[in-house]
């Protein structure tokens, strides 16, 4: 059977790490999104918890992704992203598209939307318009 261009898995092809950085143990919200994209169509790897920005963008880049989702509902979002990013760098990914979920106050974004993240997502937010979001940054 045929695809149309229109039923085609609108991430087909796109590789996403899903990562728990920093001690925060909860990881219920990583998994749903972690099932959301790729039920629309990515090949998502999950690091698991509690993992450092070195880890993080050490298996990014090896991995290849086009994309690192990092959830974070400790407090620490603004420092672990900011050496996540650095990390990236470090390793030749700084063209790596980072998004941030998890527990982000809304006066942090403008802080993390500087420090070169490309979303910022929040439990509050509708699944499908943080896919469709996703989606829109990383193009076909």
């Amino acid at each position: 059977m045929q695809t149309s261009a229109k039923n085609e898995s609108p991430l087909k092809g796109k590789r996403i790490l899903i990562a728990k950085p920093g001690l925060d143990g909860h990881d219920v919200g990583a998994k749903v999104i972690a099932l959301a994209l790729r039920d629309a169509g990515a090949d998502v790897i999950y690091t698991g918890l509690r993992k450092s920005p070195e880890y993080i963008a050490g298996v990014a880049v090896d991995e290849d992704v086009d994309a690192v989702g990092l959830s974070l509902l400790s407090g620490s979002h603004i420092e672990l992203v900011a050496e996540t990013m650095r990390c990236l760098a470090e390793r030749d990914g700084a063209d790596i598209k980072v998004f941030v979920g998890g527990t982000i106050p809304s006066e942090d974004h403008p802080t993390l939307l500087a420090a070169g993240v490309s979303g910022v997502f929040t439990a509050d937010m509708d699944l499908d318009a943080v896919v469709a979001a996703i989606v829109a940054e990383l193009g076909p």
